[in-house]
């Protein structure tokens, strides 16, 4: 019998490497997503982790980035200190040249440095101080909006449309700040600070407090004596409830206008039931909205709903989502390229108009990697639902003067 010839040899070896491997088998594409999914901001952590995996569940069954299989691989920023951590583990450790996240400004804040000193890129979809983008660092990048976005916005509204309904300019409304003090809290309450003196409104008292307390009723009592006519309150899930709760016990009698977080959650209407009747909120796109500013946002509730079997808590998952969608967009163009370089040229490029999105925002970067056209809208509370009052554009009903 003859021996099989060397040449035959090498082509069944490399048949059989073909057949395992293939030329043109798909890898995974990996990328670091950091949120707070344990811990006091877990809640929303979790929700916002939640929009991005919908996204890369959806583009990885229409076949992946150029074929290749998203991955995610998860951190926990549980903490300021863990979110630094985990952003150096997920870089040197875990090799991914791109991390999503991360919800919480303050976690944000530790985590873009860490990426911007390894020159691996950043990209933040929820958290909204200021600073995360004000530092100078190539290789951050965010979608949402800013605080002062939210300022402006409740600022604007409050002299166009909260003015004339007291019958008052917008220079004799009295407002005070409520605020839990991180990064968070502390740039939504200086950013209002600014803002409103650009509609000059007055700001007559500023209250910072710890997220974490068990009592408010101190804060409320300073709030009365300044008497205000409506109160920013810049609050996560369990102060929003608490602030809420406390005020209505301690008869406070002055309307609260909420700064996103806990003020959006289901779980804030659950918690004080007909209490919430009224309450105002400048946030993220929630889902009583017109449909027409927010092509896709039906079909996200549809997608959230098969994936995790209940419906979504609150727009952060929707924020998360939308922006996940264009961050694949961009490594689309990089053909899944996350080199600095490649991946800035291709975020620059981007040039999405107002509401096209499933958020109804648009998408243009600066210099400074802050998206241009993430306006938040003015939502109230309405018969146990948050709809969308403001701007006309997106919105369901008109706003009444909150009790």
């Amino acid at each position: 019998m003859k021996k099989p010839s060397w040449t035959l040899w090498l082509g069944l070896t490399a048949l059989l490497m073909v057949t395992l491997t293939g030329p043109l088998a798909a890898k995974d594409l990996q990328i670091g997503a950091l949120y707070p999914r344990s811990g006091s901001l877990a809640l929303l952590g979790e929700e916002s982790w939640r929009g991005a995996e919908i996204a890369r569940l959806e583009i990885n069954k229409k076949g992946g980035l150029g074929g290749d299989t998203v991955v995610f691989v998860n951190a926990d920023g549980q903490e300021v200190a863990s979110a630094r951590a985990e952003a150096e583990r997920l870089i040197e450790q875990s090799k991914v040249g791109l991390i999503l996240g991360s919800y919480a400004s303050s976690r944000s804040m530790a985590a873009t440095e860490v990426a911007a000193r390894k020159n691996a890129v950043y990209f933040e979809l929820g958290a909204i101080a200021n600073s995360i983008t004000e530092r100078g660092y190539q290789t951050v990048y965010r979608t949402c909006a800013t605080a002062f976005n939210f300022s402006k916005s409740q600022s604007k509204f409050i002299a166009e449309w909260l003015a004339p309904q007291l019958k008052k300019k917008p220079s004799e409304v009295k407002v005070s700040i409520a605020h839990e003090d991180s990064d968070y809290g502390t740039s939504v309450a200086d950013s209002f600070k600014s803002a409103a003196k650009e509609y000059g409104i007055q700001v007559v008292s500023v209250e910072p407090y710890a997220a974490n307390t068990s009592d408010l009723s101190p804060v409320i009592f300073r709030l009365k004596k300044a008497a205000p006519d409506i109160i920013i309150a810049v609050s996560y899930a369990q102060d929003a409830i608490l602030l809420s709760r406390q005020a209505a016990e301690l008869k406070l009698g002055i309307p609260l206008f909420g700064t996103g977080g806990g003020h959006s959650l289901k779980s804030f209407q659950e918690a004080l039931g007909d209490k919430v009747e009224g309450v105002l909120n400048v946030d993220f796109t929630q889902y009583e909205v017109s449909s027409a500013f927010t092509p896709g946002l039906k079909e996200f509730v549809a997608l959230y709903q098969e994936t995790f079997k209940e419906g979504p808590k609150s727009g952060h998952s929707l924020a998360n989502y939308m922006g996940t969608k264009v961050l694949f967009d961009i490594l689309a163009k990089t053909k899944g390229s996350m080199e600095a370089d490649a991946f800035r040229k291709a975020a620059l490029a981007m040039d999405v108009p107002e509401g096209a999105t499933s958020t109804g925002w648009g998408v243009k970067f600066g210099e400074n990697g802050q998206n241009q056209r993430a306006n938040p809208f003015i939502m109230q509370w309405r018969s146990g639902k948050l709809v969308t009052v403001w701007p006309k554009a997106a919105a369901l009903m008109e706003p009444v003067l909150p009790k």
